[in-house]
């Protein structure tokens, strides 16, 4: 009788293969069908240009107009200081709420509750309390701080404050689980040394969360640079806040250029790179110097 084939569990633990890797293969396939695909399909698109020139003719229509090259400092300038923000705002907040308190629940769910809202919310929100017949001028209006109102939306500032609202819980979520996750025995062994808050924060709570800060604001800085509805709906789309998203969009489906836009989405996705290199780059120098670490 011919003896049975060994089964898949059999030839993989005969192999030194661990079976719970095969729990990765769902979303391997995930990735690839949702995540790879598509960015290889746009990547290869970018460098079909509709009005030929070369592979790269679309890279160098980008970066020859200035109308579509300055979109990367534009969008840079939003994104960088909603991300500081977002993460300086974030310590001192989360700081004062890893500890047990009365009322710790409610407070955390109202500094979560802008994840709720979503982007097209919060800026009509913006419009209703900044606008120029919105709350706040009414206010400074009537103390007599102005005499016209200040504009507050519809520019730079309108997109800005769109980001740190709808930015702010990611950061404040993700500084809070660093710091529950500091030891707090190394903070008690330093005030029974004699170092207060401020000493204790500065040479031992901040080395130990300057790492994980550092993806904190990777994290929202890829959520301010992709910004698309606020620039549109509490900004100045054609002029200070036209961001690389819109450009991107506009020449996709306004111009019908698909290359174009895809290449506009493949430096949009490169810059984005760029900037979470150096930071986990600066991230690494940084745990090696808390560590004692060389090389």
């Amino acid at each position: 009788m011919i003896a049975d084939r060994p089964s898949l569990r059999h030839r993989l633990a005969e192999r030194g293969v661990d079976r719970t890797l095969l729990l990765l293969v769902p979303g391997v396939v995930f990735v690839l069908a949702l995540f790879a695909y598509p960015v290889l399909y746009g990547l290869q698109l970018s460098f079909q240009p509709a009005e030929g020139g070369g592979p790269f003719a679309n890279y160098r229509k980008f970066f020859a107009d200035p109308y579509l090259a300055d979109t990367i400092l534009i969008t840079l300038r939003l994104a960088i200081p909603a991300a500081l923000v977002n993460v300086l705002a974030s310590v001192p907040i989360a700081y004062r709420m890893r500890g047990r308190f009365r009322g710790k629940r409610l407070l955390t769910t109202i500094l979560v509750v802008p994840i709720t809202l979503g982007t097209v919310l919060t800026a009509e929100g913006l419009i209703q309390y900044l606008g120029p017949v919105g709350w706040f001028n009414k206010i400074i209006i009537a103390v007599g701080l102005t005499d016209e109102p200040i504009r507050l939306v519809h520019n730079y500032w309108g997109v800005l404050f769109s980001l740190i609202i709808t930015g702010f819980p990611f950061a404040f979520l993700l500084t809070l689980s660093y710091l529950s996750g500091i030891d707090p025995t190394l903070e008690q062994a330093a005030a029974t040394l004699g170092a207060d808050w401020r000493g204790r924060f500065r040479h031992i709570t901040l080395p130990l969360l300057a790492p994980g800060l550092a993806i904190t604001f990777c994290l929202t800085f890829v959520l301010a640079f992709s910004v698309f509805p606020s620039a549109y709906l509490v900004g100045l789309p054609q002029g200070e806040t036209r961001v690389i998203s819109i450009a991107a969009y506009e020449a996709a489906f306004r111009d019908a250029d698909y290359p174009l836009g895809s290449a506009i989405a493949m430096i949009m996705a490169a810059v984005m790179l760029v900037v979470i290199g150096l930071v986990l780059a600066w991230r690494s120098r940084l745990y090696r110097g808390a560590t004692g670490g060389k090389g």
